[in-house]
Order: structure tokens, then C-alpha cells, then sequence
């Protein structure tokens, strides 16, 4: 059974994750990177696309320290399992994912991957191969199940949120909608790919929870099933 699929983001009130730039900027407050870490420190991992490592350089790690020494006395490791979907082996052997914070790092490639980067990988984390351009996403979030992972937090970007939610594998939404304005038609929004042209594919939404968040509003959806479950 593949675990449960949540994307977590921040977006500005034009619905931009980011500048035209790629580079990232603070949407947010200090309330919701508070709310952000829990989350975080409660799933059993966090995913990002090579496009989020390559312009943001996450750690991915839990900033609290109280939240990680709850972990460690759970028996768990500091720091979620990190995951980082990159078809090519594009990620830099000194991304701080691989190196900030203890705990497990797992590097998703395609068959189309150059055997030497992923080798230089494998020295930092644990290099899987699914798919042969492209990442099977389905196949791997099934993997994820045979390890015992039922809780997967997706934090970008967006391209790999959009290719989830394309095949069906996400399961709640929650959007932190910050009180700025950046502008750009290229500017990344939380969906990108290749975008949706019927609506009868369109992913309809379930709102479950609206509440203000300092000075936005975060909005918690569950997806519907094509099945009309949620």
C-alpha cells in the first residue's frame, strides 16, 4: 500500500511559488514555518523534485530541536526519510540534502540517468531506479509502502506536484496563501508539468479547513477520487 500523499506549499496571493528567477523568497511567517516543521517532523518522509534542490537547496531537515529529540525518543531517526525525485541524476554531490541533519536520503532516478552520477550518488544516499525517461511515480510510491512509510510530505515543485496529481496519487492539499503579489507569467506556480487540458481530468478538490495564518490564510483540501471517494 503506498502512503499517504500530502503537498504542503506556500504561494503567493497571485499564486506564484517563487520569482520569474526561480529564486525563493518568503511568502510566509514565522506561524506557518512553526506549522510547517511539525508537519514535517510527524510523517515518515518529505519529497522534492530536482528542480526545488537545484534552485532552493533544501536540507529538509526538522529546524526544532524539541521536535527532533521527540523523534529520537519514538525510536525514529532526527529527520524524516528525505526523497528527492531527479530522473537524470542532476543532484550536486554537495546539495546540503546530503549532507545537513542525520537520516536516511533516497535519490529517485530513471533508467536514462547517467551510471556514473548515480554512482557518485550512491556514496550520500540510497539511489533507486524507476521508470525508464521518467520516474514511474506510481511504482515508487508503492515501493515507499514495502518500507514501512505511510505518511509522505510533498513540498515541491511544481512540476512534481503536478505529475501527482496527473496519476492520481495525492491525497490532501494544504496551501498557505501569503499576502504578497510576485507576478510573472514564468513564474512557477504549484502545478506546472504539462497542465490539464479537459476539464473532466481536472482534480476536484474537498475543502476541510480555511483559517488565517499570519497575515494569509491557510486552506486544507482533500482530493476526490475519481471514484467520488475522498
Amino acid at each position: 500500500m503506498r502512503p499517504h500523499v500530502f503537498v504542503n506549499l506556500a504561494m503567493s496571493a497571485d499564486g506564484k511559488l517563487s520569482t520569474i528567477e526561480r529564486r525563493q523568497v518568503r511568502i510566509s511567517g514565522d506561524a506557518d514555518f512553526r506549522r510547517v516543521d511539525l508537519i514535517k517532523s510527524q510523517s515518515d518522509a518529505i519529497m522534492v523534485g530536482i528542480g526545488t534542490v537545484l534552485a532552493d537547496d533544501p536540507s529538509l531537515t526538522v529546524k526544532d530541536a524539541t521536535l527532533r529529540k521527540e523523534r529520537a525518543d519514538d525510536g525514529r531517526d532526527e529527520n524524516p526519510v528525505r526523497i528527492v525525485i531527479d530522473s537524470r541524476a542532476r543532484t550536486p554531490v554537495d546539495a546540503d540534502i546530503l549532507h545537513k541533519g542525520p537520516g536516511r536520503r533516497i535519490i529517485v532516478v530513471s533508467n536514462s540517468a547517467d551510471p556514473a552520477k548515480t554512482a557518485l550518488l550512491s556514496e550520500y544516499a540510497d539511489i533507486q531506479v524507476f521508470g525508464d525517461e521518467r520516474v514511474d511515480m506510481s511504482a515508487f510510491l508503492e515501493y515507499l509502502g514495502t518500507l514501512g512509510i505511510r505518511s509522505l510530505m510533498v513540498e515541491g515543485g511544481g512540476t512534481l506536484i503536478w505529475s501527482l496529481f496527473a496519476e492520481g496519487l495525492v491525497d490532501e492539499l494544504y496551501t498557505c496563501v501569503g499576502n504578497v503579489i510576485i507576478g510573472g507569467a514564468d513564474a512557477p506556480t504549484p502545478a506546472d508539468g504539462d497542465g490539464f487540458i479537459n476539464e473532466a481530468d481536472f482534480p476536484s478538490l474537498v475543502l476541510k479547513d480555511a483559517k488565517r495564518i499570519d497575515d494569509g490564510i491557510l486552506l486544507c483540501w482533500s482530493v476526490k477520487k475519481k471514484d467520488g471517494g475522498e
